[in-house]
């Protein structure tokens, strides 16, 4: 239960002095479900507002609707990332493509995962597959491997994502690549995977994997949740979570105060407010096909909507100091299938033309993705 300190809405008033401007900022107070208060800013009512906007222009994009997606003029001009983390386009591409297609044997999805998610690019895993075939551990020769990214990198393509900075493990090599290869060789040899399945919580895979060159605390955390969409891995979602930087700005622009607790405890508070936080704000969500947002949801919407408040909220400044979103949005319509783990059991629209477990055409049925704000219950995983 979420108690709403601020009477009918009005808020409380202090004076916000950074940057050395003086303005007023509405806060309410909200006790969390731990008894804790969070006082929040505007910001806060946006993430709401940000997420059930996004989420829309998620699903009309799924069901095959002509852009524009959103009247929303921020989200329609500018690039963010999904609301749930697994419906982004290179999530959807290394669950369905890497984890899922290939040698269902733990230590080869493993081995994929980690290997695909270090330069976390489709194109360079597509071009690593068309010159040395089916990506496996048991195949794997590192010399051959690296020749084929050394020539990516001297054409000019990019080997790695631009989404966020991988530093480059010290294992001896000019190359960050060939470094990175090493990593992976590093801990296939270490027994990574037996470790990792041996782990008994989220939490537990996360220290695994940050014990490892170069891997910190975010990298850890994204690897931690990409490896657990797998059959190797069967941990809920709402068992952990670690805030990323631009979270860390996110939470800073939502809440005034959060009273001392960690960031992890504020992401934990939202995701257990959702429910009753769109209800307040008369926000339909479009929930992902029965599954209530995550914490590695929330996280992320912390994230973007860091990113959103600065053209929105712009009084509003994250440590990181920066005024505006980089990236714009350009609507491409084209098909948008969507495939998720079977583990998840997820209530899919009714679709005779299904070809896998977890698999929807956009446009093969005109069921529509249930509108609803959701009981707040741990889904099957």
């Amino acid at each position: 239960m979420i108690l709403d300190e601020a009477a009918s809405g009005r808020g409380l008033l202090r004076e916000d002095t950074s940057a050395g401007v003086v303005r007023s900022q509405r806060v309410r107070k909200i006790r969390t479900a731990s008894r804790d208060v969070l006082s929040a800013t505007p910001v806060f009512e946006t993430y709401w507002r940000f997420a059930a906007a996004r989420q829309e222009a998620f699903v009309r994009r799924v069901e095959g609707a002509a852009p524009p997606w959103t009247t929303d003029p921020i989200i329609g001009a500018h690039r963010f990332t999904n609301v749930y983390r697994a419906s982004d386009r290179v999530s959807q591409y290394l669950i369905r493509h890497v984890i899922y297609e290939g040698d269902p044997a733990p230590e080869e999805i493993f081995f994929r995962t980690v290997l695909f998610k270090l330069f976390n690019r489709i194109d360079t895993w597509e071009r690593l597959v068309e010159a040395l075939g089916p990506i496996s551990w048991r195949r794997f020769q590192l010399e051959r491997t690296e020749a084929v990214l050394n020539a990516i990198f001297d054409s000019g393509a990019r080997v790695y994502s631009a989404a966020y900075i991988m530093p480059s493990p010290a294992f001896g090599s000019q190359r960050k690549h060939a470094n990175h290869l090493r990593l992976v060789q590093h801990m296939m040899k270490d027994r990574a995977p037996a470790k990792v399945m041996a782990a008994r919580s989220l939490e537990e895979v996360f220290l695994l994997m940050r014990g490892y060159p170069s891997l910190g605390d975010f990298l850890a955390f994204q690897l931690t949740i990409d490896l657990n969409y797998g059959p190797m891995l069967n941990f809920s979602e709402m068992d952990f979570v670690v805030a990323g930087p631009g979270a860390r700005d996110g939470i800073r622009k939502c809440f005034a105060s959060t009273n001392g607790m960690s960031e992890a405890e504020v992401i934990r508070s939202v995701a257990e407010m959702a429910v009753d936080e769109f209800a307040r704000l008369d926000l339909t969500f479009h929930d992902l096909w029965g599954r209530p947002l995550q914490l590695i949801d929330c996280q992320n919407l912390f994230c973007e909507v860091d990113k959103y408040a600065r053209v929105a909220h712009p009084e509003f400044l994250g440590e990181s100091g920066r005024t505006r979103i980089k990236q714009r949005f350009v609507a491409q319509e084209r098909a948008l299938p969507q495939w998720y783990p079977p583990k998840w059991k997820l209530r899919w629209p009714t679709d005779p033309g299904r070809t896998a477990p977890g698999h929807v055409s956009p446009g093969a049925s005109k069921t529509r993705v249930r509108a609803v704000r959701s009981p707040l219950s741990v889904p099957p995983s």
